[in-house]
């Protein structure tokens, strides 16, 4: 998900370089871009939908910043909604149990599941 989200945010850094100002019509382009790779990465419709009206509140009503494009502001944005949305506070897994801790995986093929060692 990161990486097709990754390639499609630096896609809407390239198409609002240059813009002077936030638009509803480019925050409404760049959102589509967003709301697409998140559908890509299966996204539950619902987390997407109120993800992209967040985003848009808040970039609707945002000044841009002499020192930031408009797709950093938007980049910005997506980002500190992307935080919220996957928890603020990273919290430890609790493996003080009796061995062996059943941890459960769950996801997609591909989806990077394989555990890695927990040394």
């Amino acid at each position: 998900m990161f990486d097709t989200l990754s390639e499609k945010l630096t896609r809407v850094f390239k198409d609002l370089r240059g813009q002077g100002r936030l638009t509803e019509e480019n925050i409404n382009d760049g959102l589509r871009e967003v709301r697409l790779a998140m559908l890509e990465a299966d996204v539950a419709l619902p987390v997407v939908k109120d993800f992209i009206t967040h985003v848009k509140e808040r970039a609707l009503g945002k000044e841009v910043m002499t020192s930031l494009t408009p797709g950093q502001v938007l980049i910005k944005i997506v980002n500190q909604e992307l935080v919220s949305l996957m928890g603020e506070q990273h919290v430890p897994l609790q493996l003080n149990v009796q061995p062996p801790a059943v941890i459960l995986l769950a996801g997609l093929q591909g989806a990077g599941k394989t555990p890695q060692s927990l040394n």
